[in-house]
């Protein structure tokens, strides 16, 4: 895969920079192994989140959860009226140089290119959730049936204890009629992010997923592992009898103590990765 030769430059010295800093006491923005949650003291670098968004697009795409479409923001650290998103372009191929920043009415203020034309899922969603920090639209393949079958998608292991509250289903022609299945202006926006409600999962019915984080690496972390819990549910259910999904007494005290660390371990692998790439 080809990259831009100075982002890739730039991905580097960040990575030692941070690095150096690890051994020196730790990440700015890390999270404690206990998953705690950033403050204003630790929050990340404008250029270091740049960097983790552009991570985030690879990892997605490493993992299948994005192939040329789909795309995730980040809530901007200096202005939370604001989020970065890449231009319209593959998530695999996204660079430093492609991302835009955007208000809360998804108008970019940038002119490094168009942005997506489902900018307004993030945009609506941000207004109407001030806790989101981070947001993943994918065509997750895996979970496409839970959404059309009436079939509710449940957790049934421990990495995907975020639903165990249950997980919505969006459905475009309630809210806007026929149309092309595209969240591609405010009012249709505004009707996803009311349907998600505080939760941090809705399907997208013949269509998709929306996943939304605290952190970057949450919205990563649970975007692939709700992908993983709906093809291991589609294989048990396959099976036949009776299936011992979580309770919510289980999923409740996973989220209690941290939601697997917030992903952070894993978040250190996949970025390494993907900047190895």
């Amino acid at each position: 895969m080809q990259q831009n030769p100075e982002p890739r430059g730039i991905g580097r010295l960040m990575f030692a920079v941070c690095a150096a800093a690890a051994l020196a006491g730790g990440l700015p923005g890390s999270q404690t192994r206990a998953g705690a949650s950033q403050t204003s003291a630790t929050l990340p670098s404008h250029d270091a989140l740049i960097e983790d968004l552009v991570a985030a697009n690879r990892i997605l795409a490493q993992h299948g959860i994005v192939d040329g479409f789909g795309h995730v923001s980040v809530r901007d650290g200096r202005d939370a009226q604001r989020f970065l998103l890449s231009r319209s372009i593959a998530p695999a191929l996204v660079s430093a140089a492609d991302i835009l920043e955007f208000d809360l009415e998804s108008r970019t203020l940038d002119a490094k290119g168009p942005g997506y034309s489902e900018r307004f899922i993030h945009g609506e969603i941000y207004k109407a959730r001030p806790d989101v920090k981070a947001i993943v639209h994918s065509h997750s393949p895996s979970v496409i049936p839970f959404g059309v079958t009436g079939v509710a998608l449940r957790p049934v292991y421990h990495l995907a204890a975020f639903i165990g509250d249950g997980v919505p289903v969006f459905d475009i022609r309630k809210a806007a009629g026929i149309t092309d299945m595209l969240v591609s202006d405010s009012a249709r926006g505004r009707a996803l992010a009311q349907v998600l409600g505080p939760r941090p999962v809705a399907l997208m019915r013949g269509h998709g997923v929306v996943v939304v984080g605290s952190t970057l690496p949450i919205a990563v972390g649970r975007s692939i592992y709700v992908e993983a819990n709906a093809k291991t549910q589609a294989q048990t259910l396959a099976l036949g009898g009776s299936i011992t999904y979580l309770s919510p007494e289980e999923a409740h005290q996973i989220m209690a103590a941290g939601e697997n660390g917030g992903y952070q371990r894993a978040w250190d692998l996949w970025k390494h990765q993907a900047i190895a790439k």
